[in-house]
């Protein structure tokens, strides 16, 4: 591993309206990062609503019914929960949270209320990130709802109206904010994100300090040696 970056259980939140493009960008992120030593965990949500074709339980979602999902929410076991699109999803605090525990860093696709719960957590503040997935436009973010062909009309017109909304309350909220009109360059720009977030971690500076000291013995003894 580069001496840059450290697993040091950082948390990172990627927030947009449906069809914004956030899992594309997440999963080529993901594998651009591993190539430079930086393993984002990705961390698999809860949901009531049932599985899509294609869709796996454990690796899409952890699909669970409505009673179970309440049941968990009253136990408190959600990190954050939202009620998004007539569904529930929620992110599991033990699995996040041990994780990050642990030293691994952990990166989250979820939504606008979920990312404000989040933030409001002061635990959490200080070791994360949250960056929103603009569309380009909302023509092209319902071209692409529509290219999809997993929602009905009325349904996509719903998830237009609340983009609306997730766009004007998101662009004063998060860290960064990516507009993703070129998938090249949106995920160039996620990675930049979270590679300055790495560098500015307490433990990336904690090893430039002990780097720096061992610079200036290096120092010393060459100085005392050469002066032998």
């Amino acid at each position: 591993m580069s001496s840059n970056f450290h697993p040091d259980g950082t948390l990172f939140i990627v927030s947009g309206p449906s069809g914004a493009g956030k899992t594309t960008l997440i999963n080529a992120v993901r594998e651009r990062l591993s190539a430079v030593k930086i393993e984002l965990y990705f961390s698999v949500s809860h949901t009531t609503r049932k599985p899509r074709a294609g869709e796996h339980d454990g690796i899409n979602y952890h699909y669970v019914s409505a009673d179970t999902f309440r049941d968990m929410v009253a136990r408190g076991e959600f990190l954050e929960w939202a009620h998004v699109h007539a569904h529930d999803y929620g992110t599991s605090k033990a699995e996040v949270v041990g994780r990050l525990l642990d030293g691994q860093d952990v990166i989250l696709d979820i939504d606008y209320q979920g990312a404000k719960q989040i933030a409001e957590d002061t635990d959490l503040e200080s070791r994360s990130l949250s960056v929103f997935i603009f569309p380009p436009s909302l023509d092209v973010l319902e071209q692409r709802l529509h290219s999809r062909g997993l929602n009905s009309n009325d349904e996509i017109d719903l998830r237009l109206r609340k983009a609306i909304a997730e766009i004007d309350e998101g662009k004063g909220f998060y860290d960064y904010i990516i507009i993703n009109d070129d998938l090249e360059i949106a995920t160039e720009c996620l990675k930049a994100a979270i590679i300055a977030k790495k560098l500015q971690t307490k433990t990336a500076l904690d090893a430039i300090h002990k780097m720096a000291e061992r610079f200036k013995e290096e120092d010393r003894n060459g100085r005392t040696a050469r002066g032998n």
